[in-house]
């Protein structure tokens, strides 16, 4: 998901440095004849030793430090062509290629073993293009990255994160937006890639020392310095940036960006998607390679244009150039540029050197000429290390600070010494120029209003947190309309303790409520903590099957301004939670909840949850008194900063929870003993070229009847706003159960079947497919035992289903969170009232 503070802040955390480029050539190369744009055409500056290819509209862009006077056009069945550059900067260049006549369709050369065509030929079959038989070899040796291949291994990793604000013309360099802060204008750099104008805004650079062993698998990460231009204390920022890249394999089918699949250059269905031509050899690092030139044979959203080199000996692959189509189908991102760069160790076994991904991103407008953001992300590798073991322990986060002891606290000769690439001069200029801009107040007022907008917080005096501010404002057939105010402690990104507390008052129940909480952790390694804290509100409770016992916490649907039934039944509850928590593993946490809760009917005319006790009388209010011990698991979950509350990237991890409660009957006048076992499972899978399935599944089971607030009920969903975990045709408790099993499917299709209609393609619309099941049981005890007049009904003799599809990515421009749902109920429509078709509207900003 893309964070919409990204842009913001962009914009704001401004600075500039420069070098000037010997040579900057952009342009445009056409057919002389029918003027149409020659797409994947070769640009080089031969002396410098620099090359491109042209994009699908035949624009191209060239930059290097050394000098030249010649570029050089060379486009398959076209005439080559030498132009004289008489300055150092060229731009807009209109170049008209005339057809070769004097080349045959079959005229080759002979390089090496292969047949290397003069010309771009159509191919029979696959197996005609020499192409096919390199990478057939490439294929069947089954390339493996040479960490995953040796007991045990270390090296050291650089990692350079960069934030450049692109498309700076005269108009922004005037605005009063920069009123005091105009020296960050005094230069300008061109990006390399596009040769647009940008202004570098932000740069964190670390080194990390790596180690890992295979059997078991097991890895250590040490962070040994880290230098942030001026904001460390900005966690946006670097958090933002750091969640934009996925980890890939180019050898895999489908490459991960954005948790969209993208078409592998070196996929074994490559041929069905891309157009191949052998045209050179190259020795690089004294490694004689093919050069492959590969882009989409069709006018495809996710696939790369580019070249890669493979070794010929090995037939593995040494660099790969990847650049996204100019129709790339992803919100907020006009072009991904992606460069990696291998160390081939034999037939079977690469490692990585050098990786660097540039992603073109703007927030409304796709056009070239709109403004945006370079995200940059550079990795480089070196000093590897397979022959010294270490034990078990070693790895263990319990036994080591994976922050060094003053790795914030290097100083400039450190880093000159350490980093892997020397920086530019305009990187170089990032640290002392937003040293000089955060002694702006101006801008430092601009940095903490964008602060405010992206995490819902006002801080003041650098220890509380006003808010959250999204939560101000409410409304309800109980409260109406509702105010809260809220605040939590806030020192830093890595608070060890938090603090926090609510009030809020309903205008039409004239109740105040309140809820407060205190967490501490102890170790940062194995996360041990504790809390305790209470509440006195109201809530719908009929939406969540696998509640969360946070006191901070409030459902969706306790509050919702337009519904499509009366939202009355509401509780008025009033909770005590303690808990201990423990993660004695990666990613995997143990839970243990102590809770204390009275719960009541908001309003007993419009609902009643009475029950009748195990003496036969009659009761208003529920006592429980409970415990409850959680396992979850989140393999694959990545999270930044170590604090008590931890900021978690997007990524394809699943969540798995077990969760067993106990009641205690006469445990501070508690009324009921149960037991109540729960599991529940969530996962996005990518589906080839279908897109991203999203699987929810819950299941539970009550061992004893138990009050109506106890039971379980299959999450209804009265609003027109679509709220996840929900059924979006039930009502409010209308199935009741003591046992139940639900699965819930969301297919994002990502275009697939739009693309296809090209009305639907120009809209950019993405199309969704739904289905959600869900089957329980209630015990005639537990009906027996509750006075609520709702009818107690159970999917038991039928599975209860819905269906539908949705139409997401609606909006404009660049800018499309909303989707809108339609909702068809696929049985029990005998039932009252039965909602047999709706509409629910939401928004979710996602690539």
């Amino acid at each position: 998901m893309l964070n919409n503070r990204l842009i913001l802040i962009s914009l704001l955390l401004l600075v500039s440095q420069t070098i000037s480029a010997q040579i900057k050539v952009s342009g445009k190369i056409t057919d002389a004849k029918s003027k149409k744009p020659i797409s994947y055409a070769d640009v080089t500056l031969p002396n410098a030793g620099i090359f491109t290819i042209t994009n699908t509209d035949g624009s191209f862009y060239l930059e290097s430090e050394e000098s030249d006077t010649i570029l050089e056009v060379m486009a398959d069945g076209f005439e080559f062509m030498e132009i004289p550059l008489t300055s150092k900067v060229n731009y807009n260049l209109s170049i008209e290629l005339n057809l070769d006549g004097s080349l045959k369709e079959n005229s080759t050369v002979e390089l090496e073993e292969a047949n290397i065509s003069t010309r771009k030929k159509k191919y029979k079959n696959k197996k005609e293009n020499p192409a096919y038989a390199i990478l057939r070899e490439v294929w069947a040796r089954k390339k493996q990255n040479g960490l995953r291949n040796v007991p045990q291994y270390e090296y050291e990793e650089y990692e350079k994160l960069q934030f450049d604000l692109n498309n700076v013309d005269s108009a922004m360099t005037q605005s009063r937006l920069f009123k005091d802060m105009e020296f960050v204008f005094d230069k300008i750099d061109t990006s390399q890639v596009s040769g647009k104008a940008y202004l570098p805004a932000f740069l964190n650079e670390s080194i990390y020392k790596v180690y890992g062993k295979n059997d078991p698998k097991r890895e250590r990460k040490d962070l040994i310095a880290n230098k942030s231009s001026g904001f460390d204390d900005n966690e946006i920022v670097s958090q933002t940036l750091k969640n934009l890249y996925k980890e890939f394999d180019i050898y895999e089918n489908r490459l991960n960006f954005f948790n969209i699949n993208f078409a592998s250059p070196i996929a074994r269905d490559g041929f069905s998607i891309y157009e191949y031509e052998l045209s050179d050899t190259v020795n690089i690092d004294g490694i004689d390679c093919y050069r492959i030139k590969y882009f989409p044979k069709r006018d495809a959203g996710h696939t790369f244009k580019g070249d890669f080199y493979v070794s010929m000996n090995e037939f593995a692959i040494k660099e790969i150039a990847m650049q996204s189509t100019k129709n790339i189908d992803v919100n907020f991102v006009r072009d991904i540029f992606v460069s990696q760069q291998f160390e081939v160790k034999n037939d079977s076994v690469f490692l990585p050197k050098r990786d660097y991904i540039l992603l073109d991103m703007t927030l409304f407008n796709k056009k070239d000429q709109s403004k945006g953001i370079y995200a940059h992300r550079t990795v480089s590798f070196k000093d590897f290390n397979f022959e010294t073991p270490h034990p078990d322990n070693f790895y263990d986060p319990r036994n080591h600070d994976p922050y060094e002891s003053g790795a914030f606290e290097k100083d400039n000769l450190y880093w000159a010494n350490a980093r892997h690439e020397k920086l530019s001069e305009t990187e170089g200029g990032i640290y002392e120029m937003l040293d000089s801009l955060q002694q702006v107040p101006r801008f430092k007022r601009i940095v903490k209003s964008v602060e405010i907008l992206g995490s819902g917080y006002w801080n003041v005096l650098n220890a509380i947190d006003i808010g959250d501010l999204y939560s101000t404002f409410g409304y309800n057939e109980i409260e109406g309309f509702r105010l809260r105010a809220g605040a939590r402690t806030y020192f830093s990104q890595n608070d060890m303790w938090r603090l926090g507390g609510y009030l809020a008052y309903g205008f039409k129940d004239h109740q105040f409520k309140y809820g407060a909480e205190a967490r501490f952790m102890f170790n940062k390694f194995n996360r041990f903590q504790i809390g305790a804290g209470t509440k006195r509100d109201v809530e719908q409770l009929g939406v969540q099957l696998t509640t969360s016992d946070g006191i901070m916490t409030r459902s969706f649907a306790s509050s919702s301004i337009i519904s499509q039934g009366a939202n009355d039944k509401l509780s008025h509850i009033n909770k005590t939670n303690v808990y201990a928590a423990i993660d004695p593993w990666k990613n995997v946490t143990i839970r243990l909840d102590g809770n204390y809760q009275t719960t009541r009917a908001a309003d007993p005319y419009l609902f009643d949850i009475g029950y009748i006790n195990e003496k036969g009388q009659e009761e208003e209010h529920l006592i429980d008194t409970n415990v409850s011990l959680s396992v979850i698991a989140r393999p694959g979950a990545k999270f930044s900063r170590f604090g008590i509350d931890r900021y978690e990237h997007s990524t394809l991890a699943p969540t798995i929870m077990l969760r067993y409660t106990k009641g205690f009957s006469g445990l501070f006048n508690s009324q009921f003993t149960y037991d109540k076992l729960q599991a529940y499972f969530y996962k996005p899978f990518l589906i080839g070229s279908l897109g991203r399935s999203d699987v929810v599944m819950e299941a539970g089971k009550i061992f004893q009847p138990v009050p109506l607030s106890l039971l379980s009920v299959i999450p209804g969903n009265e609003s027109y706003g679509q709220i996840p975990g929900t059924f979006s045709q039930i009502d409010y408790y209308e199935f009741v159960t003591d046992s139940y099993l639900t699965f819930i499917l969301d297919q994002h299709f990502n275009g697939w079947i739009f693309n296809k209609v090209p009305l639907l393609k120009k809209l950019k619309l993405r199309e969704v497919g739904f289905i959600r099941a869900a089957w329980g049981d209630i015990s005639d005890e537990a009906i027996g035992m509750n006075r609520s007049d709702i009818e107690y009904i159970a999917p038991r003799d039928k599975i209860y289903f819905e269906y539908g599809f949705g139409i997401e990515n609606i909006g404009l421009g660049n800018f499309r969170p909303f989707r809108v749902d339609f909702n068809w109920r696929g049985n029990y429509l005998e039932l009252p009232d039965a909602r047999k078709f709706g509409v629910t509207v939401g928004m979710n900003f996602s690539f």
